[in-house]
């Protein structure tokens, strides 16, 4: 994959670590409104008691988000990257204020009109998280694996965040008249902020690092014409001309890219590991722990000990791989660790029924710590060797799996309430 940007001088590299700051805010963005609905699911769980909220509104979500990313994926080589990350982020602001809004309109009260209104903000959050996590995953894809794997770290950092601030809010709020609300507003006010942040970071920063247009120039040279816009925005604007100097010859086979069926195929191991990490771990998160672990000392807290546990291992999980005595990088291994994270189904099973809260702990911290590196080990991994604009490609194709397997699992967590009394 030689080209003319091969042999940069370093400081063609500089702006890395705080091009990595914000990779990892941007990735909190990404995932901190959808976490958000996850971490109060006690609140809705006592304003929509009958409703199976943690349940349903992850399944609400799922099919808009997979839906938007396949399609988006099919558009990714013509898509303007800049304008698709923005108005996702923009949409996550709004969605997220929106739920302050609704239940300050509704005074708290349950009901189905109110469901149906927090049932279509969930949706909008769906068709938000494919425009967000397929454009920038595909963007990253294209740049160095550190900027790959901060984007992933900032997923878990919103969970781990996220669940401190839940906690935080039910402490404070607990012994107040209408404390569960009060923290939920709270909360929901911090997210909005956190998703405005994103909006500008991403309009206005991101794209004048050095080491962000350090890639995006190479990618450009290499054919990609989804980061034109960005280029311009970092006041690079005769993006053709780069296309033209990395031509060898009068032959223009170098620019040419492999399709999204060929690049599918090169990679279905990585597509379908990563489909089925997902579909493991949302078939237990978050359904199972409000609804099958039953009661236990730490009474209303247990579920919410048990969600932050899940998140902040998932953070660890996502930065193990940059130790490389860790990071798995041999193809068979890591379907190897994939399959085997499905004995923890069963186990939890048994635990829920026969164990106590610490085995409960314990199991989903290895739910959580596995998630994330494998994650980051497929996503780290497999774009290398490729073109830009085939790393980008690459990157959405694997979204889909990602999000496919969330859905999947998602569907599959509702037999943990077959046989279950009141489950419907």
């Amino acid at each position: 994959m030689g080209d003319t940007y091969e042999n940069q001088p370093p400081e063609k590299l500089q702006g890395k670590y705080p091009a990595m700051v914000v990779c990892c805010i941007l990735g909190i963005g990404s995932l901190v409104a959808w976490n958000s609905m996850l971490t109060i699911a006690d609140y809705y769980y006592q304003v929509f008691p009958d409703y199976h909220p943690s349940r349903v509104l992850t399944l609400v979500y799922q099919p808009f988000a997979l839906g938007t990313i396949v399609i988006l994926t099919y558009h990714e080589s013509k898509m303007n990257t800049r304008k698709r990350n923005l108005i996702g982020y923009t949409l996550f602001t709004i969605s997220t204020f929106l739920l302050i809004v609704l239940d300050l309109a509704t005074k708290g009260r349950g009901g189905v009109g109110p469901y149906i209104g927090l049932c279509t903000v969930v949706a909008s959050f769906g068709l938000a998280d494919a425009t967000v996590q397929g454009g920038m995953i595909g963007d990253l894809s294209l740049m160095c694996p550190e900027l790959v794997q901060s984007f992933m770290a900032g997923l878990a950092v919103a969970g781990a965040l996220t669940s401190a601030l839940r906690l935080t809010t039910k402490a404070a709020f607990e012994k107040s008249n209408g404390g569960q609300r009060k923290g939920a507003m709270i909360f929901l006010a911090i997210s909005t902020f956190i998703e405005f942040l994103c909006v500008l970071l991403y309009a206005y920063v991101f794209p004048k690092l050095p080491i962000v247009k350090y890639y995006r120039r190479k990618a450009a040279s290499e054919g990609s014409k989804t980061v034109s816009a960005d280029l311009a925005a970092a006041g690079i604007q005769n993006t053709s001309d780069l296309l033209l100097d990395s031509m060898q010859t009068d032959d223009d086979s170098k620019n040419q890219r492999l399709t999204n069926k060929e690049l599918l195929l090169q990679n279905i191991d990585y597509a379908v590991n990563l489909f089925l990490i997902y579909v493991c771990t949302l078939s237990i998160f978050p359904g199972f722990l409000y609804e099958n672990t039953g009661k236990h000392g730490l009474g209303d807290w247990y579920a919410l000990v048990l969600v932050a546990m899940y998140n902040c291992w998932d953070l660890v999980g996502r930065y193990t791989p940059l130790l490389k005595w860790l990071k798995i990088e041999n193809r068979k291994l890591i379907t190897i660790a994939v399959l085997s994270r499905y004995l923890l189904i069963p186990a939890f099973y048994f635990t829920a029924k026969y164990g106590d809260q610490g085995y409960m702990i314990m199991l989903i911290s290895v739910l959580g710590l596995t998630n994330g590196h494998l994650t980051v080990c497929i996503m780290t991994i497999a774009p290398k060797g490729y073109k830009g604009p085939e790393q980008n490609a690459l990157g959405n194709l694997l979204v889909i799996f990602l999000l496919g397997g969330i859905f999947a699992g998602v569907a599959l967590d509702w037999l943990w309430l077959i046989g279950k009394k009141d489950a419907f």
